[in-house]
């Protein structure tokens, strides 16, 4: 398994050129070894700081991605915590074969508040949470930190029974 992590710790899991880059050459070297990707998303988004180039990584991690999935056929599993929102969440955080969140994460693209603004009316208590988007079909699983090894075990185990997809 190829696994990446995002520390949100530094700059808010932002996603700038060298991330991105980091992101893709994984992604990359899954394909091209032909495993399965799991990337843990913890971000406030694109690196507003670098303009375009920070932008442009979405493009570019999700094509690799498509490589991976469509043309490999191999499994991609992004595991969403709190928060992932902004380019993450609009790229490659929500381009999984299987998205699994962490209880009660904040995932979203745009703040709440803006959102409120821009439709003029309230939005549910739980918009943008882990359950919500399960409940709207955005999310496939929902799996406690604590869970999380035994239950990447049996999607693991449930992937290499699948003829098409296994290697």
């Amino acid at each position: 398994v190829a696994l990446g992590v995002m520390d949100f710790d530094f700059m808010g899991g932002s996603m700038g050129s060298v991330v991105g880059e980091k992101i893709t050459r994984l992604i990359e070297k899954a394909t091209e070894n032909s495993l399965p990707l799991i990337l843990v998303c913890a971000s406030g988004g694109a690196r507003m700081q670098e303009c375009i180039f920070s932008l442009m990584q979405m493009a570019k991690i999700s094509s690799a991605l498509h490589k991976h999935q469509h043309h490999k056929k191999l499994l991609y599993i992004p595991i969403l915590t709190s928060p992932t929102t902004g380019g993450v969440t609009a790229s490659f955080a929500m381009l999984g074969d299987l998205i699994v969140a962490e209880p009660k994460a904040v995932i979203g693209f745009a703040g709440r508040r803006v959102i409120e603004q821009t439709l003029n009316e309230d939005l549910p208590k739980d918009f943008q949470t882990a359950e919500y988007l399960l409940n709207h079909g955005l999310v496939d699983l929902i799996i406690p930190r604590l869970h999380l090894k035994l239950g990447l075990t049996e999607i693991f185990s449930l992937y290499s029974l699948t003829p098409v997809l296994s290697k």
